[in-house]
């Protein structure tokens, strides 16, 4: 398969999370509305989705090490398309819960076998690469997303952006059925005995370096994906803005990712990853800092509130490929496994993003800010401590 084309379905594949997030918050009122449901039952229908997403994601990656990556993705996709009907179909609150849970359990897969993908074909700079092209297509996701539904929700109502999500899982599990080849040979695949399964389990979730870095992109990417979650409140009460109108955050800040992907991907060769990551929170504490100033010291508006996410995302892009691969590297032999935990713990941070901390938070832009600073900061006590404990220590034993 041709490497752009290549790229370009892993994205999709990946898109698929977030796109399910993004692209029906405009329409999050109405649903309410024609639901007979209040603000606090809708906002559970995110947590509705990111619990079940973050329990399976630990799973589809130890299917794939077991029957293959592309025979998990094609499931995963019919299924989610089945579950978007499930939302179309919704006549209360509680069958759309139902709906949203079954997306959940079938989004994440095309995330997390992807990177596992990634590292069966490419190693070293050829895969941070890869990674960094694929974040840079993936991000064109979220930018559309809510804007789309904006559209699609004013033109004929909330309930067709799950016939739009449905018609998405339909068209991807046939381009994977199609395009995606197999790169996991039956000789290396890893049998779901449950002794051996738990042991690898056991091994990744009581590995401190993998822990650490898992952790340093997920606190990472919750600095920005708290404004995801809160984007209703943000732009529509705090900025003033209709509910066509979130491009103004989305695609300035999607835009931010790309073009921190192709960074990354540039420099892939030409600076050791851990200084690549260096830059990136470097980028993203200058990006909080202003955030905070912005938040605290000025009226909010466009696009002064609007920049500084820019940049934090930016600096979020430039380091994440590098710290997802060094997580990885850990275990060359079950990377599957490996990606499912470290997905599945970076979705357990975004579930307790959207069931706690955004909605205490988002009533003020300062709240958002000092959040969004509070997760950088952990994520980068963490990278610290990686380099510091782990990092150092093999230089110096590989030095003597």
């Amino acid at each position: 398969m041709p490497y752009a084309q290549l790229a370009m379905l892993l994205a999709a594949l990946a898109t698929v999370g977030p796109f399910s997030i993004d692209t029906y918050l405009p329409a999050l009122h109405a649903i309410g509305s024609d639901l007979q449901a209040d603000p606090v039952q809708v906002q559970q229908t995110l947590t509705a989705y990111m619990l079940p997403m973050g329990i399976m994601v630990l799973w589809h990656g130890a299917f794939s090490d077991a029957w293959g990556r592309k025979p998990v993705i094609l499931v995963s996709m019919l299924l989610f398309m089945l579950a978007s009907v499930v939302c179309v179909l919704a006549t209360s609150i509680e069958a759309l819960l139902v709906g949203r849970a079954l997306q959940g359990i079938s989004a994440g897969a095309g995330m997390v076998v992807g990177r596992a993908i990634v590292r069966d074909l490419m190693e070293g700079p050829r895969a941070q690469r890869l990674m960094s092209h694929v974040s840079m297509a993936f991000a064109i996701g979220p930018a559309i997303a809510p804007v789309l539904g904006g559209w699609i929700h004013t033109a004929f109502g909330w309930r067709a952006i799950f016939v739009f999500l449905a018609l998405l899982g339909l068209a991807l599990a046939a381009l994977t059925a199609w395009k995606l080849p197999e790169t996991h040979s039956p000789a290396a695949r890893q049998p779901l005995h449950p002794g051996p399964l738990a042991r690898r389990y056991g091994q990744v979730f009581t590995t401190p370096g993998f822990l650490l870095l898992t952790f340093a992109v997920g606190l990472n990417f919750n600095g920005f994906f708290i404004y995801v979650l809160s984007a209703p409140v943000f732009l529509m009460r705090h900025l003033g803005l209709g509910e066509t109108e979130f491009g103004w955050m989305f695609i300035p800040g999607v835009m931010g990712m790309m073009c921190g992907s192709a960074l990354s991907a540039r420099l892939a060769g030409r600076l050791p990853p851990p200084r690549t990551i260096a830059l990136g929170f470097a980028l993203m504490l200058l990006a909080a800092v202003a955030n905070l100033a912005v938040s605290f010291l000025m009226q909010p508006g466009l696009p002064q509130s609007v920049l500084p996410i820019v940049l934090y995302n930016f600096g979020m892009a430039v380091a994440m490929p590098s710290l997802t691969l060094l997580a990885l590297d850990h275990f060359p032999t079950h990377r599957g496994l490996a990606a499912s935990c470290q997905s599945f713990l970076q979705m357990l941070v975004g579930a307790l993003t959207a069931g706690v901390v955004a909605p205490a938070l988002w009533d003020t832009p300062g709240g958002l800010a000092g959040s969004m600073a509070t997760y950088l900061v952990l994520g980068l006590c963490c990278f610290a401590t990686w380099w510091r404990q782990f990092h150092c220590r093999r230089s110096g034993a590989e030095a003597a």
